[in-house]
Formats: C-alpha cells, structure tokens, sequence
C-alpha cells in the first residue's frame, strides 16, 4: 500500500524522474508557459510553487536551498529578482494547469502549465537573444575576414568610391531637375 507516498513515479527512476522536473523547473521558470503531458504538469506545479515560495525570503539559505533543486544561476537569478517579487502579495497558487487535448502519436493527455500573471514576452526571450548575439558575431567575423585581405581592401574601396560616384551622379540629376523646374517657373 502506498500510504502517505505522493507524486507519481511516471515509470522512471528516481534520478531520472529528478532529473526530469529539473529540467521541466527550469524551463517553466525561464520562458513561463510549457507544455508538457499532464501528469508531469500536474506533478511540477506543486515544485515550483515551493520554489516560489523559498524564493520569497531573500537570504543566503533560501538561495542555496533553491540552486540545490534548479542547478542554473540564470533561474534562480530570475526567481529572487524577478517571480519573488511579482507574487510577493501572492500566498500560493502560482501556476496553472490547463488541458490541451491528446498528442498525435500516443494520445497522451497533454498541458500547457504557466505562471498566473506571467510576462507574455518571456516565452522565448533567452533564444531570442542567443540568436542575436550569434547574428552580431558572425557579422562581425565576415567584416573582420573582409578587411584583414588586401584584395578585400581593394573591393572595399571601390565599394566606396562606387557608392561616392553614384552620390554624385545622383547630386547632380537632382540639381539638373532643380535647375529645369526653375527655367520653367521663371517662364
């Protein structure tokens, strides 16, 4: 009999099973809305909510107590700084779970689970800043190929005496057309 036993074993170990609502933790907290199967929704609300909670008193225990269980500096940043003081007025209830019909495959139950009140623009925020940074680093890396060959330095430079004669190509039609308006006007 399994007296007094909560949670569901989800027919994995116990490390594995750990493991599992780590990772889970961890990204609900980052982007604020998963979807995942609804046991395992239904199991990760009542963890993060005592992460919440633990994240309500800012000290040093709290802290490591709340690294302890997420292993990321980056969540428990965003769980002391930024949830802790959104549901400070809050006394539980953090998450929700809402059903969102069978996955296709195995007609598993599936669930959107999400913080109440939570920022729309968080899901996604950290790929989208990752992509950036990537983007700038590869602009910044064909620039640096471009202009450390001296072939690349003469291309450069008839890119930009192109890109002055076509200024002054273009200068000089705008003044013709000026110059043709005002003959017209003074006639």
């Amino acid at each position: 009999m399994r007296h007094s036993i909560s949670g569901r074993k989800l027919n994995r170990k116990s490390s594995h099973r750990k493991a599992l609502f780590k990772n889970l933790s961890n990204s609900l907290i980052l982007n604020e809305q998963i979807k995942t199967t609804l046991p395992k929704a239904k199991d990760l609300k009542s963890i993060v909510d005592k992460i919440i909670t633990l994240g309500k008193n800012d000290n040093l225990h709290s802290k490591r107590k709340v690294f302890s269980i997420l292993r990321s500096n980056q969540s428990v940043n965003k769980v002391f700084n930024i949830l802790s003081k959104r549901y400070s007025k809050r006394y539980g209830g953090y998450t929700r779970v809402l059903k969102a019909g069978f996955r296709y495959g195995d007609s598993a139950p599936m669930a959107i689970i999400e913080f109440v009140e939570r920022d729309i623009n968080a899901k996604g925020l950290v790929d989208r800043e990752r992509l950036k940074k990537e983007k700038l680093k590869s602009e910044n890396s064909q620039t640096v190929q471009t202009d450390s060959s001296p072939s690349a330095e003469k291309t450069l430079e008839s890119k930009q005496i192109n890109k002055t004669d076509k200024e002054k190509s273009s200068i000089s039609k705008d003044t013709k057309v000026s110059e043709k308006l005002k003959k017209e006007e003074k006639k």
